[in-house]
């Protein structure tokens, strides 16, 4: 439990302000259309997710646990200074087109966009210490779906106050914390 608990709060605090947070805005003010978006999203997710928790678990079968202990806790250190970096759009990762229709360019446009994301290498890295793809990955679902629904529904004015800062420094606080408990062998 404490695999989907811990990826559930890590992600949805990391997702505030990525740029798949802000592709979700962008989609809602575009489409207008809350119900496919959000669909969207939790196909794009759970398909992308399951990818990176998978890389996770394999990654663990061929590094042994000495090595995958430094592996890990410079990870999460390395995510606590990654997700202090703004994150910017891209117009194409929201262009990807008219003829797939509301769920199809989301589902599209959001799995692209989430590859090499922040939430997606930290959910490798949460499969791999957890050793547990199928409730990391529900976790860090559920994470993003906490973080996106909300920015779907909300739009722009929920995204202009909150303090994105303070978010991004508490989440960065947390991927410190695990990964230096991780690399004093405080968490297994």
């Amino acid at each position: 439990m404490e695999a989907f608990l811990v990826s559930t709060g890590v992600v949805a605090l990391a997702e505030i302000g990525d740029k798949t947070q802000l592709l979700s805005l962008i989609l809602a003010a575009r489409y207008r259309k809350p119900v496919p978006i959000i669909a969207g999203i939790f196909v794009a997710t759970v398909a992308n997710h399951l990818l990176a928790g998978s890389l996770g678990a394999i990654i663990t079968a061929w590094v042994g646990p000495e090595i995958m202990r430094w592996v890990l806790g410079a990870s999460f250190i390395a995510m606590a200074i990654w997700i202090m970096v703004p994150d910017k759009i891209d117009d194409d990762e929201t262009s990807v087109g008219e003829k797939l229709g509301v769920f199809g360019a989301t589902v599209v446009s959001f799995f692209l966009a989430e590859m090499g994301d922040k939430t997606q290498i930290a959910t490798v890295a949460l499969a791999a210490k957890y050793n547990s793809v199928i409730l990391v990955s529900l976790g860090t679902t559920l994470g993003m779906m906490l973080a996106n629904v909300p920015a779907v529904l909300l739009g722009e004015v929920a995204a202009k106050k909150l303090p994105l800062k303070l978010v991004h420094g508490i989440a960065a606080l947390i991927f410190a914390v695990i990964g230096v408990l991780v690399l004093t062998r405080a968490v297994g």
